[in-house]
């Protein structure tokens, strides 16, 4: 699966050009931020803002299925310390165990329709 470089408004402050490339890259929001910024300090700031530009304007948006995608990972990281995600523990173990029931109400739904007759009779005539 390749990966696609967008821009996310939803997490971005301008444009969302810095965000994008962090998803992208899988780095933090805040890291990409300061090697901007720090690149505009260090002398290269007709380049930093030419470029930013052009990414806002050549890069597409995020399309929602990916940002909610994100969303729900960046809610639920487990890899992350919890004081690193600015969130306590409980509520990243809530978020979990929510998800964990939607999850597992889902596979009762669906473990109630393969066992009904409605599967049995469908599949009979996907089969003609």
């Amino acid at each position: 699966m390749s990966k696609t470089l967008y821009r996310d408004p939803k997490n971005g402050k301008l444009g969302g050009v810095c965000a994008g490339i962090a998803e992208y890259f899988g780095m933090e929001i805040w890291l990409v931020r300061i090697l901007m910024v720090s690149a505009f300090l260090l002398g290269f700031g007709f380049f930093v803002i030419v470029g930013y530009i052009a990414a806002c304007l050549i890069l597409d948006k995020m399309p929602e299925e990916r940002s909610y995608q994100q969303y729900v990972y960046r809610e639920h990281n487990v890899k992350q310390k919890p004081w690193q995600a600015g969130k306590p523990a409980s509520q990243i173990l809530q978020n979990v165990e929510s998800e964990l029931d939607g999850m597992e109400h889902n596979l009762r739904k669906m473990e109630a329709y393969v066992t009904s007759s409605a599967f049995k009779v469908d599949r009979e005539f996907r089969n003609l």
